[in-house]
């Protein structure tokens, strides 16, 4: 008998994994709004906590006004949690509806009506989390081509932590574990770096890998390798990378350029030259990244890309020349 009851109980839990679903959270107005949009723009958010004047922001530029009657609906995309953004984002000026939408699964990345929600929104917000799910579940899916939809219409997307990691041409995937600065100093082939590439292409981010938590959890070593590892890959002849510090945001708007909100830093780091060293099992050594250092209000052009006022740091043998922060 108690080999029967564990093999219903075993059917049960396996019969209710199979059928796991989507979870909508929808909050405001349920019909469709359609203004005429003017970005596209991006917010790029470090994680801890959100920036919500840089939520606003990508609402009202997506709208093209600060102070007016035309209101947007905004889609919340996460692989795990619940509606925790859908109060805060209703809030703000010019929102007619917010809808998070878990996904946990890629086989529910092809649901026909969720690819209709997430086109006809004119916002997309990815949550924090873990960076591997949104790329395993997504990449490839009509999930991804209908955020690809709202970019090209004219509208905004926006992503925090591990939702800012999928933002840049090259992502940083993190599905073997999470990398460490030390451990990818000093072999930037070490198991823990894995890549992700040709999911999303917005515009101004080409050859960028992005990366959050930054100054926080010391993670400028870490980009270093990742950007060394993309020249030696033969992913590009140079590669830049974006690091942002926690509560802090980067906006860029249709023109490319990048403005820093909230509370930190934001790290514009530049591999300009092939590696001296940069092979499986060795210390990286890679003279003269150059770094800007963007404090909040001041900002960067991602499309023309400054050629001054930065400073350089080297790694050689797996060390770095000074303070990179």
């Amino acid at each position: 008998m108690n080999k029967i009851l564990l093999t219903i109980c075993a059917c049960l839990i396996f019969s209710f994994a199979a059928e796991a679903k989507i979870t909508r959270y929808l909050s405001g107005n349920s019909a469709d709004v359609q203004p005429i949009l003017a970005g596209p723009v991006l917010n790029l958010g470090g994680g801890g906590t959100d920036v919500d004047p840089a939520i606003q922001w990508m609402i009202d530029k997506a709208r093209g006004c600060t102070n007016c009657a035309t209101k947007v609906d905004v889609v919340v995309l996460r692989a795990s949690g619940s509606n925790g953004y859908n109060a805060p984002i209703l809030a703000m000026n010019g929102v007619d509806s917010v809808e998070s939408i878990v996904i946990t699964r890629r086989s529910d990345a092809t649901n026909a009506a969720l690819s209709t929600t997430i086109r006809n929104a004119e916002v997309i917000f990815f949550a924090g989390g873990d960076q591997c799910n949104y790329v395993s579940y997504f990449k490839g899916t009509p999930v991804e081509t209908s955020v690809e939809f709202v970019y090209a219409k004219g509208g905004a997307v926006g992503g925090t932590s591990a939702g800012l990691a999928i933002q840049g041409e090259y992502v940083y995937d993190g599905c073997r574990a999470s990398a460490i600065s030390s451990d990818a100093l000093a072999n930037p082939f070490h198991s823990s770096i894995t890549f992700t590439y040709d999911f999303f292409n917005w515009n101004d981010m080409q050859t960028v890998i992005t990366d959050s938590h930054f100054q926080q959890r010391d993670r400028m070593g870490r980009l270093m390798a990742f950007l060394a590892r993309q020249i030696r890959d033969g992913k590009s002849a140079t590669a830049w990378g974006i690091g942002l510090n926690e509560v802090t945001s980067v906006v860029v708007d249709q023109n490319g350029l990048a403005t820093v909100m909230g509370s930190g830093n934001a790290y514009f780091v530049f591999a300009d030259h092939a590696p001296e060293v940069c092979e499986a099992g060795q210390p990286l050594t890679f003279s003269n990244y150059k770094i800007w250092k963007v404090t909040p209000g001041q900002t960067f052009n991602l499309r023309t890309r400054p050629t001054n006022g930065f400073y350089s740091i080297s790694v050689n043998n797996g060390v770095l020349s000074g303070n990179p922060y």
